[in-house]
């Protein structure tokens, strides 16, 4: 992996702060990343899935009496 020398030193200085190794600071953001990707992927997904099939009305409304709002 090639990575710019400012980003290296960045990232030096993180895990310092953080009381970590350089490596466990990369495989840490890499997860988090990996995770949102995955997330937006979900989300894009159910997007989708509402344009496709959009709620009709009266779907949902048997539950409205059931929400609690606080103040």
């Amino acid at each position: 992996m090639t990575l710019d020398e400012d980003l290296v030193e960045a990232v030096d200085e993180a895990a310092r702060r953080l009381g970590t190794s350089r490596s466990a600071f990369a495989r840490s953001a890499l997860r988090e990343a990996l995770a949102r990707l995955r997330e937006q992927q979900l989300e894009q997904k159910h997007r989708e899935g509402y344009q496709r099939r959009p709620v009709k009305p009266g779907e949902f409304d048997a539950w409205e009496s059931e929400q609690v709002w606080p103040d």
